[in-house]
């Protein structure tokens, strides 16, 4: 991007995007009590014996909510419908070692079971016990991983809600989601459908 400030006040563009968004997701078969989880071929994580969510980028335009369920589609095969998001995280300097990262750790719920890898990313890909999950060196070893694992874990096994979608219209009149508690985004869904049967 070329840019010339053309006002005598200071430049207040920014330079260029500052942030990637990031999901990782906790795709949970209810049946089995289990996780779905990958190794990947390559990054950061390829050769460490390490099973992880499958995690991604959003890409440019696109809804939290819509990325992650793309994500794990693409890497696993699984079709999953977003949930909500559990936690979110920020850090700086994290990608390319120059962008802050925002990543969203979402819950979805499968409406298949059976699992395809994505061939050019991921080694394998299964479904995993969440207490193994929990439990691999990696994830008690390095403290990040560790929470992440313990509100998967806590998800998994007691009532945890998170942050569920509310779609609405911006200012502009353009498609846009809430995220907010899952209890009060059920009632924000409830009072639209109340209006609009009242029209």
């Amino acid at each position: 991007m070329v840019v010339s400030w053309i006002s005598q006040t200071d430049d207040t563009i920014p330079a260029n995007a500052s942030h990637v968004v990031g999901v990782g997701a906790l795709v949970i078969n209810k049946n089995t009590k289990e996780v779905l989880v990958v190794q990947e071929k390559s990054g950061y994580f390829k050769d460490k014996n390490v099973w992880k969510l499958p995690t991604g980028v959003v890409n440019e335009g696109e809804d939290i909510c819509t990325g992650v369920a793309r994500e794990v589609q693409e890497e696993t095969g699984i079709v999953a419908d977003f949930v909500e998001v559990l936690s979110f995280r920020q850090s700086h300097k994290s990608f390319l070692k120059k962008k802050s990262d925002l990543f969203f750790l979402c819950v979805l719920s499968p409406r298949s079971y059976e699992i395809t890898e994505q061939k050019s990313e991921i080694l394998q890909a299964k479904w995993m016990p969440i207490q193994e999950y929990v439990d691999q060196p990696w994830n008690q070893k390095n403290e990040m991983f560790k929470f992440m694992a313990n509100i998967c874990q806590k998800k998994c096994e007691e009532e945890y809600l998170g942050f569920s979608t509310v779609e609405t219209i911006t200012g502009s009149g353009k498609k846009s989601f809430m995220y907010c508690n899952a209890d009060h985004a059920n009632r924000l869904q409830e009072l639209r459908n109340q209006a609009s049967s009242s029209l």
